[in-house]
């Protein structure tokens, strides 16, 4: 029985992984070009953005996903998304990426602004274009400033992908659960917390490894 639970739990973690991967692939530069829009002079850019910058952190995950996945059928009277798990799958994804682009957004912007008003001036002098002064003066220490938030708001995923559940989609606690009904036992439901910790803990070696890398800005 423990082999059978294994397997259908690295089944499940298989499908953690996926979201978890494809959220963080489109995620993150999305989130850099939301938090350059919410930044921008203008009023007609800065404002919509920022008022879905709001929309998207003040409201559940989970009522995203449902809205996102069931919206569409009951508004357009037609399913974008398609049917079956890739469907769903597609539909977690969508939601997982706009919700995770968000937040990532506001610690770019607060990366962002961290920076000292002389680093750009420095930059003005020795005659580099605003471009060449973000990526080779500002980028740098943006990522260095952004790494410890940015690390919670990634561990964060690996925990909510669990909430893909609610629109069917297949991961691993929903593999746990499934003992439940099936064999009448509930240890695998508990198992499944082995596998999201040995997760973060990876992840957790991974950013402090990172962190000091970036040592040198010290």
């Amino acid at each position: 029985m423990f082999w059978t639970v294994t397997l259908s739990l690295l089944e499940g973690f298989l499908g953690t992984v996926k979201l978890f991967a494809l959220t963080l692939v489109f995620a993150l530069p999305l989130g850099l070009l939301i938090s350059l829009g919410s930044m921008s002079r203008a009023h007609v850019l800065r404002y919509p953005i920022k008022f879905i910058i709001w929309i998207i952190r003040g409201t559940p995950l989970l009522l995203q996903l449902l809205v996102i996945y069931y919206g569409p059928g009951i508004l357009l009277k037609s399913n974008i998304w398609g049917s079956g798990d890739n469907g769903r799958f597609i539909a977690a994804l969508v939601s997982f990426v706009i919700n995770y682009a968000c937040y990532f957004a506001e610690i770019y912007r607060g990366g962002i602004q961290s920076i000292p008003v002389g680093q750009y001036e420095a930059g003005q002098v020795l005659g580099l274009t605003k471009g060449q002064i973000f990526r080779k003066i500002v980028l740098l220490q943006v990522i260095k400033r952004i790494v410890p938030p940015m690390s919670n708001e990634i561990i964060t995923l690996v925990k909510d992908t669990s909430l893909a559940r609610v629109i069917a989609v297949y991961e691993i606690i929903w593999n746990g659960q499934a003992f439940i009904k099936s064999a009448g036992i509930i240890w695998p439901l508990f198992y499944t917390g082995a596998f999201y910790l040995v997760f973060s803990g990876l992840l957790t070696l991974l950013f402090g490894y990172i962190e000091k890398r970036l040592s040198y800005f010290r």
